[in-house]
């Protein structure tokens, strides 16, 4: 097992009633699971998600993990929190990333 290392799970809905097709908005609900597979305790300080639209229109997401939530994820602990986003395409793509600090400071 690595000191260092996380694993990032995301299951994607789309919200049909919350959408509007002829209007061009589509909403879509997103679950994401952290989890700290390293073996030194480290916590979860920032996120950035970039979301593109099937017309390249891109919205970045920046900010705290989750608003007021900064988790310290112990070995194989976890941390799960719950989003969405709308977009004007049925289709699109989302990627992203984040930034952690070890309790060893690295």
């Amino acid at each position: 097992m690595a000191a260092y290392g996380f694993t990032v799970s995301v299951r994607i809905q789309y919200l049909e009633k919350q959408s509007d097709p002829d209007n061009s908005h589509f909403v879509f609900f997103y679950a994401i699971m952290v989890r700290n597979t390293g073996q030194v305790a480290a916590q979860l300080i920032l996120r950035c998600w970039i979301i593109t639209d099937a017309n390249n229109h891109v919205e970045e997401v920046r900010g705290l993990v989750v608003v007021d939530h900064q988790p310290l994820l112990q070995p194989g602990e976890q941390f799960k929190y719950t989003s969405g986003t709308s977009m004007a395409t049925m289709q699109g793509s989302m990627s992203g990333e984040y930034c952690c600090v070890a309790e060893d400071g690295e």
